[in-house]
């Protein structure tokens, strides 16, 4: 049985690497869409150019430009069966896509995420306030919701009907983790798989900033905090 595979790429100013990723992403993908949030560079262009759907989302923030990708899948008639996520800046391995829909397809895993171990990164790829703030953030989970997860990766993958049932909502630095809370809420079959790091093309909007540090810090731990007080 085949399924249908659709990836979202958020993208601000990635001309210099968003079309190695479309490249390198594997022949099993069904679309690949682009969000072009906001660009100053030739990302649209480039972008269009590789084979992507581009759209284009004004409202800077990660999780704007995911809403917008999740929009536009959902006004298709050809039903989608798994969305996967990664960034546009070439520091995930693309060609790995096909190791992390695997468990879904062949053990009817709900979720999966690219977790970027330590042995498989590249020196430099990762930031200080990026793995304290995923050890922060993982810790805390697992105290809270007895989770397994070790990352809060960009590159992951989910069922699409799953996906949607999560609601989600934040628009900026609290994504990834927002998403993680509601699957552990709903008891998602989840798992993660390894995957290879690199350093990025450009520099990063989040990680390499300190503002962009400190802002995405405060945004996972109010996501966290929110959802240990719910019900």
């Amino acid at each position: 049985m085949s399924h249908t595979i659709k990836v979202i790429i958020p993208a601000y100013n990635e001309a210099a690497s968003i079309g190695k990723v479309i490249e390198a992403l594997p022949e099993m993908v069904s679309e690949v869409i682009v969000v072009n949030n906001n660009s100053t560079d030739t990302t649209h262009e480039v972008a269009s150019q590789a084979g992507a759907t581009v759209l284009s989302e004004s409202r800077r923030g990660y999780g704007y430009a995911c809403l917008k990708g999740m929009a536009y899948i959902s006004e298709q008639q050809q039903p989608t069966d798994i969305i996967v996520f990664l960034d546009g800046d070439y520091s995930d391995y693309p060609e790995q896509l096909t190791e992390i829909v695997a468990p879904i397809i062949q053990d009817d895993m709900d979720f999966v995420i690219g977790a970027r171990v330590r042995s498989l990164r590249e020196k430099g790829s990762m930031t200080f306030p990026q793995i304290f703030g995923n050890w922060l953030a993982t810790t805390l989970m697992k105290l809270f919701y007895h989770s397994t997860f070790t990352d809060l990766g960009p590159f992951r993958a989910i069922k699409y009907e799953k996906l949607m049932a999560l609601h989600m909502e934040d628009k900026t630095y609290g994504w990834t983790v927002e998403m993680q809370l509601k699957i552990l809420k709903r008891n998602y079959r989840y798992v993660e798989i390894p995957v290879k790091y690199r350093n990025r093309i450009g520099v990063s909007k989040v990680s390499g900033t300190i503002k962009g540090a400190i802002f995405a810090g405060i945004k996972i731990l109010s996501w966290i905090f929110k959802y240990s007080f719910k019900k």
